[in-house]
């Protein structure tokens, strides 16, 4: 699922992948299951190009959705990164570079890469993987596979790095959360950067901007007339994507799933999830 949802970018996508990897696995006979020697290895490489065809097909999908595509936050961050079995950690990055690997801020650009640089990046950056293995994947040369890495990474530049402390990034977002529930229009530019940025995806399903909000002075507009037309909503602070997060709670449902990204001391970034439909793995009782 870790490797799924890295290079697909929604929960329900990843599953779909590794229910189809399953698939496959048991497709083959017992000689031929017996005669893999290392089956996590198997299981990875024939996941990855399940994904890479799906990358390949899903830019269709995103020119016909409505409004904004963000990736599905997820919650946490643990189940994401290293598991607790050391076995399956094998050939992962640091930790910290494997829970940076999920952060929302990275999963953005990772979303405007190429297939196969997404890929390239993924398993070399984040899985260890060396580019031998990944042109066996991909069908480049090994060579090409390491050019695309490098593409990968300059797309990324220093957008995706965190640009603060946990303890800062947590200290904002209680600020930006405790603005928001009064709808202190003031105190919400305060914590914004002049030129923030804010993103919501509803899917076509619920309120959100069809456009990107520029501007502290747009984006606290914004979040205090959602208030306004929503004055039960209960903001709380949760972990997404491994970073400090907000939830937004109508009575004892999510309906909405916020990431950030700081800069300067200040927000600069906003991702604001309201699509129901990636937010399932929020629903209380789910």
């Amino acid at each position: 699922m870790a490797l799924g949802y890295r290079l697909l970018g929604t929960v329900a996508d990843a599953q779909d992948a590794v229910q189809e990897t399953y698939v496959r696995w048991y497709s083959l006979g017992r000689e031929e299951r017996q005669g893999i020697s290392v089956p996590l290895a198997w299981k990875r490489t024939t996941l990855t190009r399940i994904c890479f065809d799906r990358l390949k097909s899903s830019q269709y999908k995103r020119e016909v959705y409505v409004g904004e595509w963000l990736p599905e936050p997820v919650q946490g961050g643990e189940f994401w990164g290293f598991a607790s079995n050391p076995a399956a950690n094998a050939g992962l990055g640091t930790p910290e570079s494997v829970s940076e690997s999920i952060s929302m801020a990275l999963m953005i650009v990772l979303d405007k890469m190429t297939p196969p640089e997404r890929v390239s990046f993924i398993l070399h950056d984040v899985f260890q993987y060396t580019f031998e293995e990944i042109a066996e994947i991909i069908g480049r040369t090994p060579q090409a596979c390491r050019q695309l890495a490098f593409s990968a990474r300059k797309r990324l530049g220093n957008r995706a790095r965190r640009q603060s402390s946990w303890e800062e990034h947590a200290r904002l977002n209680e600020a930006f959360r405790a603005a928001w529930q009064t709808g202190n229009v003031a105190a919400l530019i305060a914590v914004l950067d002049g030129d923030a940025e804010a993103i919501t995806d509803g899917g076509g399903k619920t309120a959100a901007a069809t456009e990107p909000l520029i501007g502290s002075h747009a984006i606290a507009e914004f979040f205090a007339g959602i208030l306004a037309r929503q004055p039960d909503l209960q903001v709380e602070i949760a972990t997404v994507n491994g970073e400090p997060g907000l939830i937004g709670m109508a009575g004892d449902q999510i309906v909405s799933v916020i990431s950030t990204s700081v800069r300067n001391g200040v927000i600069h970034n906003i991702w604001a999830m309201r699509n129901p439909d990636k937010l399932r793995a929020w629903f209380k009782g789910d």
